[in-house]
């Protein structure tokens, strides 16, 4: 949002409400006049000087962009099958799984499927293969996995593995404010 635009040289009151506002000042074909220039150093105002416009645009629309909020989404990486269930001291039940598709991960979330419905989503709190810690555990191979905060797992389970991934937003993906479908 712009707070003022004017012709000419950049001055001290510029500089003085940019201060008060916490904005940048953008300047195009023009300079600060020195007493500006220091007041702005001292008051800590960024000036910024652009003589060809599409290179301001694309500065401030960069700026924009970095204001947005970024969008969240759940990535599925894995689905395993339990096959097996342990009782262990301390940490309760470890189901014991086949990985059916993709890479399961040590702090990925997880959701809990039984007879087509979901019953649990939660973080995976243990990742095993045999009896060691492992990182991840690739489709294929067989592994032990923790839950947090839940038990009740029975074989024929399907944990389906996910992880929510950050994904940074574009002017071009609102409209008025709004995010486009």
């Amino acid at each position: 949002m712009a707070i003022r635009s004017a012709a000419g040289a950049i001055n001290e009151s510029d500089v003085d409400l940019a201060s008060a506002s916490s904005a940048i000042i953008i300047g195009f074909n023009v300079r600060p006049t020195p007493k500006a220039k220091l007041l702005a150093d001292q008051e800590k105002v960024e000036i910024r000087k652009y003589n060809v416009i599409y290179k301001a645009v694309e500065e401030i629309q960069q700026a924009m962009e970095g204001m947005l909020a970024p969008e969240i989404k759940e990535s599925d990486i894995a689905e395993a099958e339990v096959r097996e269930v342990f009782k262990v001291p301390k940490i309760g039940a470890v189901a014991g799984c086949y990985v059916l598709t993709g890479t399961v991960k040590r702090n990925a979330s997880v959701r809990v499927i039984r007879d087509g419905v979901e019953l649990h989503s939660g973080k995976i709190s243990t990742l095993k293969r045999f009896k060691d810690d492992a990182k991840e555990v690739a489709a294929g191979y067989e592994c032990g996995i923790g839950l947090s905060d839940w038990t009740d797992v029975k074989i024929g389970d399907v944990l389906e593995i996910f992880e929510f991934i950050q994904i940074s937003r574009k002017l071009s993906d609102t409209v008025n404010g709004r995010t486009k479908a």
